[in-house]
């Protein structure tokens, strides 16, 4: 422990509270990304695969704000069409379009693990 004067002691508590935060803010979004990364990577694996254009089309968007961390896994050419293929859907004339699901599966394997990898990074600091 190094000697510190009691009138640079507030300084001190700040900076080492800001490095703190800092070393968590950094370490809560490489562990969200790592989490998006591994969630794409599992969606393209179980997207239904004709001429395989539909797979390669999901991407990640990254929204950060003031305290959030958001990665967004989506279809970014085939949009309107995921729901249909995760869910299936009705067909015109009568019957039903099976469902293929992918997105939710891939999301619920990987997420599950997400709060207890933040939880480790707060704890060490980062």
């Amino acid at each position: 422990m190094a000697n510190i004067p009691i009138d640079r002691l507030a300084d001190e508590l700040v900076s080492a509270v800001k490095e703190y935060t800092d070393g968590v803010v950094e370490g809560v979004r490489k562990t969200v990304d790592k989490t998006a990364r591994k969630v794409l990577q599992e969606t393209k694996a179980l997207a239904p695969k004709r001429t395989g254009e539909y797979a390669q089309s999901f991407g990640i968007t990254k929204e950060d704000g003031y305290g959030t961390t958001k990665r967004i896994v989506w279809n970014k050419k085939h949009y309107r069409r995921v729901h249909l293929l995760e869910f299936g859907h009705a067909k015109v004339n009568g019957g039903r379009v099976p469902a293929y699901p992918h997105l939710r599966p891939a999301y619920e394997k990987h997420a599950a693990d997400l709060p207890k990898e933040l939880k480790r990074v707060i704890e060490n600091g980062g």
